[in-house]
Formats: structure tokens, C-alpha cells, sequence
């Protein structure tokens, strides 16, 4: 088989040697210089290159061509998903439709599309006219309709500020305004079958929320013991945005009485530590499934689940100078407590990112943990994202 792969999710996360057998099928990797850098030297596939900066549709259709006879194409990454699409047109190989893929792509079209699931939804407007009157009058939110990791998000005190907020936007096209909903925030991460069935499921809930790690706060999250009314909720949601093959990460509001309402979805697999802790606890490496999905092939065997609950905790450095120390500290009995798997720390001489980001070999500190009690595991992470703490004048 002919596969071309739009390669934008570091190959770290993605091992695509677990699903792809390099040598039965004729591979190319397509992607920017520092992306396609990262490929093992000892890949066997064809490197095709595009210029950095350069569209990444324009520049693979420039490349190739229906005539070239890729059968497949395969993207793993939040923004490969849609030029996948468009490249898929070109070449005409079948895949997901560019309607299905926008659908849980852009924040509004997701929650349009839920309207009379049964799926509760935040209240939400797609783009207020100056002095509207929104239907709720409390805290509000702005926020990018696409996009990741809450970047762009701005919390409003007011509907009446958020809307005279959201006028000023450089861009107010490209934003919604949405009630701010109490409680706490959970994801759920796992894959669909091409009738919308979940295949895997695993909810875990976040200690602190993203938009506070964009603030600078450290963000952890921890699995959870299987809760029917997760599942179900999580089923409806899948089924009623049409989702049929591949992974999807979910978030969810549970609220201090227990209801569930919608946040936003996307079709593909969560980030941070979500590949690895879903590995470890159920057996099933999430990009090998989907890309088994994708060539119409047998999944490869699960591991062996650990037996375990885990987690993993993420110390941003995107608010510091990158040349500034950014050694964290944490007291001695967390760092060398038993939930411990491992930890990640970025050497001295290099730079705190720029960017915000969840990667675990990007940011300053992060660490996988792990328990046999999640509610073990869930007070040791919620003590570590409250413990953890710049250290100034210090490199180690």
C-alpha cells in the first residue's frame, strides 16, 4: 500500500513503526524541516519536504498527485486533520469528509450540531452584535473556535463585558462568547468504530483547568474508576456528532450537583500524557489503532495493562523569559513518593518555551504517576500542582 502521512505530531508520541509495516508498505513522511528531522534515521520511507512557513495543502499539492497512487493518508494531529481532508480530495483517496471533520473542529459548529442530542451545551454566542444582551449575565468566556490547549481564551467577569470585549478582538470572526460554567473539568480519551461505538474509553479529571495553566498554574490530571453516567454521556456525545473511526478527546464540565455539560471535542487523541497514561492502564496505544483504522488493517496486540490508575502533571514556562532559571522545585517526599513513574526536567542550558505547550520535553517540569487508588493518585497530584514552585538563582 501506498501511504502518504502528514507528519505534524512529534514521532515520539506517534511510533507509527507500533501500526505501519515500513517495509510492506511504501511510506512517505511530509512535513516541515524540524518535523521531519525527528524520523529515525533508520525510517525506511521517503521524506517529501515542505518549505518552513509554507501552507502545508498548497505545498503537498504542488508535490504529488492522483497520478503518484496513494491509497491512504493519514494525520494525527489536531492540525493536519483538515488539510488531511484536502489533500484526501485531491488524490482521491477515501477518508473522513471535510463536513464531518469541521464539525469537530470549530467550537461553535460542535455545539450547533448538539442541539436536541440531549447533550447539555454551555449557552453560547456565535458572534454578538455591539450592546446584545446575552441570555445569562454572569462570568463568560472568549475564546478562540479553534485552537488548543485554551490559548486565546479570556474569562470575563460579566456577559456585558465579554461582549463589548469581543468587538475589540483583532479578529472577532474567529472567536465565540460562551457562559462560564462551575465545576470541575474532565476528559475522555479513547476511539470510535466506524458505527460511532466507543471502542476505548477512559475518563480522567484535571486538577486545576487549562485556561490556569495558560495563567502560569501547573495542570495534572488523573483517571477515574469507570462511572456509568461518564460513559453514557461520552456515547451520546460521540454518536451525536457523528464520529466513526479514530481516537477522540472529550472535555466535560461536571458541576457541583453532578449534571455533565459539553466543552468541546476533537477527533484525535489528547495531549500532554494522555497517550501514555491510556497505554499503561488499558493496553491500547491510541495512534497505532487509529492509524490501523485508517489503512484498514488489524489493530496490533494490546500490551498489558498495569494494573494501575494513572496520571501526569505539566509545569508551564511559556510566562518566563526563556533565559531565566526555570528549575521547579517540589518538596523532597513528593518527588520521591511511590506515585512517581517518572520525571521530566528540562537541562539548564536549554530554554523555557516560548510557546504554551503540554509536551512533557518542552516544558520546565513534568511528571507520569501512577497508583492502584485513583483517589491516592488524585490527592498526591493535586499536592504537587500546589507544591510546585519556580526556584530563582538556582540551576541544577
Amino acid at each position: 500500500m501506498k501511504i502518504l502521512v502528514v507528519h505534524q505530531l512529534p514521532y515520539r508520541k506517534a511510533d507509527y513503526r507500533r501500526a505501519i509495516d515500513h517495509e510492506r508498505h511504501a511510506v512517505t513522511y511530509v512535513g516541515a524541516p524540524d518535523r521531519l528531522a525527528d524520523l529515525p534515521a533508520d525510517l525506511p520511507c521517503t521524506r517529501l519536504e515542505i518549505g518552513e512557513g509554507e501552507d502545508i495543502v498548497q505545498g503537498v499539492l504542488a508535490r504529488v498527485g492522483p497520478a503518484d497512487g496513494y491509497e491512504r493518508v493519514v494525520s494525527l494531529s489536531e492540525f493536519g486533520i483538515v488539510a488531511a481532508c484536502l489533500i484526501r480530495d485531491h488524490l482521491g483517496v477515501e477518508g473522513p469528509s471535510l463536513a464531518q471533520t469541521l464539525r469537530v473542529h470549530d467550537k461553535v459548529g460542535m455545539k450547533t450540531a448538539l442541539e436536541g442530542s440531549g447533550v447539555r451545551c454551555p449557552r453560547f454566542a456565535a458572534a454578538p452584535s455591539p450592546g446584545d444582551r446575552l441570555p445569562w449575565s454572569g462570568r463568560t468566556v472568549l475564546k478562540p473556535r479553534r485552537g488548543t490547549c485554551s490559548e486565546g481564551v479570556i474569562i470575563c467577569e460579566t456577559a456585558e463585558e465579554a461582549v463589548q470585549r469581543f468587538w475589540v478582538l483583532a479578529d472577532p470572526e474567529g472567536y465565540e462568547v460562551e457562559e462560564f460554567v462551575e465545576g470541575d473539568i474532565l476528559h475522555a480519551d479513547g476511539l470510535a468504530d466506524e458505527s460511532g461505538r466507543l471502542l476505548h474509553c477512559v475518563v480522567s479529571r484535571y486538577v486545576n483547568r487549562p485556561a490556569d495553566f495558560v495563567a502560569g498554574a501547573p495542570l495534572a490530571s488523573y483517571q477515574t474508576p469507570r462511572d456509568e453516567r461518564h460513559h453514557v454521556f461520552v456515547a451520546r456525545t460521540v454518536q451525536a456528532l457523528g464520529i466513526k473511526s479514530g481516537s477522540f478527546h472529550l472535555e466535560f464540565f461536571e458541576t457541583p450537583v453532578g449534571e455533565l455539560v459539553f466543552l468541546e471535542i476533537a477527533n484525535r487523541m489528547g495531549g500532554a500524557g494522555v497517550i501514555t497514561a491510556h497505554l499503561r492502564h488499558t493496553g491500547v496505544h491510541l495512534p497505532s489503532y487509529e492509524i490501523a483504522q485508517c489503512l484498514g488493517e488489524e489493530p496490533p496486540r494490546p500490551d498489558t495493562p498495569s494494573g494501575r490508575f494513572h496520571g501526569w502533571l505539566v509545569h508551564p514556562g511559556h510566562q518566563r523569559d526563556p533565559l531565566a532559571d526555570h528549575f521547579v522545585r517540589l518538596p523532597d517526599h513528593l518527588l520521591h513518593h511511590p506515585c512517581v513513574d517518572r520525571v521530566h526536567r528540562l537541562a539548564p542550558t536549554d530554554p523555557a518555551p516560548r510557546h504554551i505547550t503540554y509536551q512533557e520535553w518542552l516544558v520546565p517540569f513534568a511528571m507520569e504517576a501512577s497508583h492502584h487508588d485513583p483517589a491516592v493518585l488524585a490527592e498526591f497530584l493535586r499536592e504537587c500542582a500546589d507544591a510546585a514552585s519556580f526556584v530563582t538563582g538556582r540551576v541544577a
